[in-house]
């Protein structure tokens, strides 16, 4: 064989050995990667070839599957009282992918999972039978947090102090994902995502904002934590009103006559005096308040329950001004009503936080347990004695404060009302928010708050008591019915 044919063969032997390890490559990495891919028409074919498993709210299916008319899509989710329980499923569209428990569990709901295959389905390639996610829900408090919200901008959570889990998610105004499963759902979609009211947002726990009065929870545990104040009935140092240091700034009290002058913490929180929540948190110092705040959930980079949360913040870099009205939930303090329900739960539940969580189950088909959501190890935030303090003032608060609308007969009922501002110099309607903890004579406990983002009220007519209250009412009497 002459030189050139021997370096053309081995030209030509090179060329096809490069020609074996693309192949190799495409067929074994570049094709997993083309089969994952969220454009690719035969997966979403392959997800809707079935029915899918079903999201369960209190032993019964809050989901369903239809057969489609026409198209290679074959079935399409649907939805039982989609705008009730929208907040906890979220959706799964056949066009605009999945969300929320729908999204999450998406391989556990198409039958993917490799834990749903039987040994015949590996050998076969058969797609396994869909599982089930089981929920924490409770569909009689969701139901009370669902009605009485109605028409208001607003969301409410409900939890059970003991086990973190997650009774009641509500978030107003809502969706019906029923109309966004199809195909040709496209002018119900624009229609959703163009709303200035944001029905698709979940309120409850991806939209923080200003807290305002129920933020002084949190300041009064502080407190008491730090031994600046022996007990919620030891007079405090708050001059009234409060001119806020190193400005001329006054910081009045909403009513003017109440006796917030050198107020204990139960008058305080009683009559939500801010010149005593102010001083405190100027006299603590930002830091020790932020330790509090973290402690309760603050700040956390993730709250998965399993949806991810969306952070609350207790700010940092405040002078001395700004940290006075961070203690009474203004300047940059932000929450989502699930972190001021775990403010109460941890209070409720005797210093102690337990994880919030809303799934207790995935199941296969047969009802068989794949994976179970324990309550897990509760986190100690503060002191039963600090706790206990704490229960007795937020008692007083409905008892004799403003937080009366929250009464429940036969139960014992503690809260917290708040307004904050809203807008450039508050020229919006103020945001509405209670926050309470309610036990029952059998000993059945539940936390829960409630934030009022918008209403028809007049705005002299915004409170948390009158606005947010009743709502924290119903769906406390109805997880203690439970």
């Amino acid at each position: 064989m002459n030189k050139t044919i021997r370096r053309a063969s081995v030209f030509a032997l090179l060329l096809v050995l490069a020609l074996l390890v693309r192949a190799t490559w495409v067929q074994f990495y570049d094709g997993k990667a083309l089969a994952d891919d969220k454009h690719n028409r035969r997966n979403a074919i392959e997800q809707y070839a079935h029915p899918l498993g079903d999201i369960i709210v209190g032993g019964e299916a809050i989901t369903g599957s239809a057969r489609t008319k026409g198209g290679d899509l074959a079935y399409k989710r649907t939805y039982r009282n989609g705008a009730l329980y929208s907040p906890v499923t979220g959706y799964s569209s056949q066009v605009y992918g999945a969300t929320q428990l729908e999204g999450i569990y998406k391989d556990i709901l198409d039958g993917t999972d490799d834990r749903l295959k039987k040994p015949l389905d590996t050998v076969t390639a058969k797609r396994a039978d869909p599982g089930d996610v089981v929920t924490t829900i409770d569909p009689a408090v969701q139901k009370a947090g669902y009605k009485a919200l109605g028409d208001t901008k607003g969301a409410a959570v409900a939890l059970d102090p003991k086990t973190g889990k997650i009774l009641g998610m509500v978030s107003t105004p809502s969706y019906d994902p029923s109309k966004i499963s199809g195909s040709t759902d496209s002018e119900e979609w624009r229609a959703l995502t163009s709303d200035e009211d944001k029905p698709m947002v979940n309120r409850a726990m991806r939209q923080p904002l200003p807290p305002g009065s129920t933020f002084k929870l949190v300041v009064a545990a502080a407190a008491l934590e730090d031994g600046l104040y022996s007990s919620v009935d030891a007079k405090t140092a708050s001059p009234n009103p409060y001119t806020l240091p190193g400005t001329t700034t006054v910081l009045r009290n909403e009513n003017p006559s109440a006796p917030c002058e050198n107020a204990t913490i139960r008058t305080g929180l009683q009559y939500s005096c801010n010149n005593v929540f102010a001083k405190m948190a100027v006299d603590l110092g930002q830091e020790k308040v932020r330790a509090m705040a973290e402690k309760l959930g603050f700040d956390a980079e993730k709250l998965d329950v399993p949806v991810r949360a969306s952070k609350s913040v207790y700010p940092s870099g405040m002078d001395k001004a700004q940290t006075g009205l961070s203690g009474i939930g203004q300047f940059d303090v932000t929450a989502t009503p699930l972190q001021m329900s775990m403010v109460s739960a941890a209070i409720a539940n005797g210093g102690e936080l337990a994880a919030p969580h809303m799934v207790s189950q995935i199941t296969d088909a047969g009802g068989n347990v794949l994976e179970e959501f324990g309550d897990g190890a509760p986190q100690r935030v503060m002191s039963e004695s600090v706790a206990e303090g704490l229960q007795s003032a937020m008692r007083t608060v409905v008892e004799k404060g403003t937080g009366s609308n929250a009464r429940i007969d036969g139960a014992t009922v503690g809260g917290k009302t708040g307004t904050a501002q809203h807008g450039e110099n508050n020229s919006k309607t103020p945001y509405a928010w209670f926050t309470s903890y309610a036990k029952g004579a059998d000993g059945q406990q539940v936390a829960v708050a409630v934030m009022i983002e918008s209403s028809s009220a007049a705005r002299d007519e915004v409170s948390g008591n009158g606005l947010a209250a009743p709502i924290a009412k119903a769906m406390m009497e109805a997880a203690l019915k439970g």
